[in-house]
């Protein structure tokens, strides 16, 4: 249902409210540079640092401005089922093309918990891309939990974040292959296509929305070397985009593309001025970075 390169929107603020502006700007450029899909308010768009209301607000627009092009995606993980359950609800209102329902964090549910609190989501009625992000949460799905999901009506793709591609094969060979899997992992995006994968969300794509988009392209269309080319061109910027926690450097870099204002939510904080430096020459490389900012 779902494939190619989705950006993980970051979620642009200005004096403590969301920058409507701005994030209509970042979604138009997305379109522009041929993206596939959008997923609003995740890890990406500190939706842990906004309310109901502003994630609402986010997704309206960003719905508005996609008009039906591409797919949208909006995060209503949580670590709470009924609050999931009920985000997922308000977020279906608005007419999203599916939720991003993280694995809940902190609680370190087992394996059937994890099964109970999908299957609940899923009653929604809305498309759910299930999300396992171990790194972060502290529990991770395992296959077999992934199979059982795949058969919940649905219940429909994984966002995979482990980086792993043993356990991505794993995956492949036990979903069906109308269950998209999508790399949650910039640095593994080509092997994971190479393995069966559907397409990836992206971080990466905030920035370099159009190279990204081709990796998938050129992949799709049977042209590895190109489809190699570009990952591995792109490798520098994802990994100058974690030099410190996501969505920080991303952040960060927006604003020196003058796309975003610098404001961020605690407890992030703006980048250190210790890894500027390094971020600008990445984007300077890559030719991204207006005149006034070029080095």
């Amino acid at each position: 249902m779902f494939r190619g390169t989705m950006t993980a929107l970051a979620t642009p603020f200005r004096d403590g409210r969301v920058d409507e502006a701005a994030l209509r700007a970042l979604v138009v450029r997305q379109l522009e540079k041929g993206i596939h899909g959008l997923v609003a308010c995740g890890t990406t768009g500190e939706a842990a640092a906004m309310s109901l209301e502003e994630r609402l607000q986010v997704v309206r627009l960003v719905k508005e401005v996609a008009a039906g092009r591409v797919p949208v995606i909006a995060g209503s993980g949580g670590n709470n089922t009924a609050v999931t359950v009920e985000t997922t609800r308000r977020l279906g209102e608005l007419g999203v093309d599916g939720v991003l329902v993280v694995t809940p964090f902190y609680v370190k549910p087992t394996q059937a918990g994890l099964l109970e609190h999908f299957a609940a989501v899923a009653e929604v009625g809305v498309p759910v891309v299930a999300y396992n992000v171990p790194g972060r949460t502290g529990v991770s799905l395992s296959a077999d939990s992934v199979a059982a999901l795949a058969r919940l009506p649905n219940l429909v793709a994984l966002k995979e974040a482990t980086g792993d591609m043993k356990f991505a094969a794993q995956l492949r060979r036990l979903v069906p292959g109308d269950f998209s899997l999508l790399s949650g992992d910039d640095f593994t995006y080509l092997p994971f296509l190479a393995l069966g994968g559907s397409g990836c969300i992206s971080v990466v794509s905030n920035v370099d929305p159009g190279r990204m988009a081709q990796v998938y392209d050129r992949f799709a269309a049977g042209d590895l070397a190109e489809a190699r080319a570009l990952f591995l061109e792109l490798l520098p910027l994802a990994e100058a985009l974690f030099l410190e926690s996501n969505p920080i450097p991303v952040k960060a870099a927006l604003g020196m593309l003058g796309l975003f204002g610098p404001e961020i939510r605690l407890p992030l904080t703006p980048l250190a001025a210790s890894n500027r430096p390094r971020l600008q020459e990445v984007l300077d490389a890559l030719g991204l970075l207006p005149d006034g900012e070029k080095s």
